[in-house]
């Protein structure tokens, strides 16, 4: 399965130059909704990602969750989520029945309290 479909790729990359031009101009940065959830089936580790670097469209942002219990917002590369495998070999997948309830924020805040992403 294929993680990021074009669409999600647009909207990452569109939401991720929001992003760099709030920085740019010492705004604010939005607090997206995350556009995608990915994970692990057989290694507990999931991703809600909000943003793609422009400049280097592996470069994601969002809520990473290693199955610690610690989750945190955070960067990581797509190539290297691709490459994770989990006890059984199994590569990730996206949740293709995800539809974001709230900001990437909100889903932080309530993954902290859990200890994991509610998602």
């Amino acid at each position: 399965m294929k993680l990021l479909l074009t669409e999600h790729t647009e909207k990452l990359i569109e939401q991720g130059r929001a992003t760099s031009a709030a920085q740019l101009e010492g705004q604010e940065e939005p607090d997206h909704m995350p556009v995608v959830k990915l994970f692990t089936p057989d290694a507990n580790c999931t991703w809600l990602i909000s943003e793609l670097d422009p400049d280097d469209p592996d470069l994601a942002f969002g809520l990473c969750d290693l199955g610690f219990g610690c989750p945190e917002l955070g960067s990581v590369r797509i190539s290297e989520i691709e490459g994770l495998r989990g006890a059984f070999g199994l590569p990730p997948e996206r949740d293709r029945h995800f539809r974001p309830q709230r900001s990437l924020s909100a889903y932080a805040d309530l993954a902290r309290a859990n200890g994991r992403i509610v998602a």
